[in-house]
């Protein structure tokens, strides 16, 4: 029984430690323009160099379609958090829900996502100014 109690707790540990230097998606500002958005997205990660850093983020629809993606070239390891912007982002008129997700060099796709309901003014950690 103590063996599989200690099997349990380094199983924990092991899931919990590879999402623990994943991207956070901090707030995300979206703004609207004539035929288009501007989105403005703070992200957070322990960008450690050229080997492990936060390397994009996107737009991404209902049906996980990428509208937009904004790709980060350099690690920014000595500005935490860091926000960045895209212009003249496309989503259709009819479009009322969007995610924001991120990825990282090492993880990937980040297991955070942000739901923005684009029907709302402001929710969890968004805002949309028309």
């Amino acid at each position: 029984m103590k063996y599989k109690v200690y099997c349990l707790l380094f199983l924990c540990v092991v899931s919990t430690a590879g999402s623990a230097d994943q991207v956070s998606i901090q707030f995300a500002e979206f703004n609207k323009q004539v035929g288009s958005w501007n989105v403005s997205v703070t992200l957070k990660h322990k960008d450690g160099g050229w080997d492990h850093y936060a390397n994009a983020w996107q737009v991404v629809d209902g049906d996980n379609k990428i509208l937009a993606k904004r790709v980060l070239h350099h690690p920014h390891v000595k500005e935490q958090p860091f926000t960045r912007s895209l212009y003249s982002v496309k989503i259709p008129d009819n479009t009322k829900l969007v995610f924001i997700e991120a990825t990282d060099s090492v993880h990937g796709l980040s297991a955070d996502r942000l739901r923005i309901d684009l029907s709302r003014p402001s929710g969890k950690r968004y805002k949309i100014n028309r």
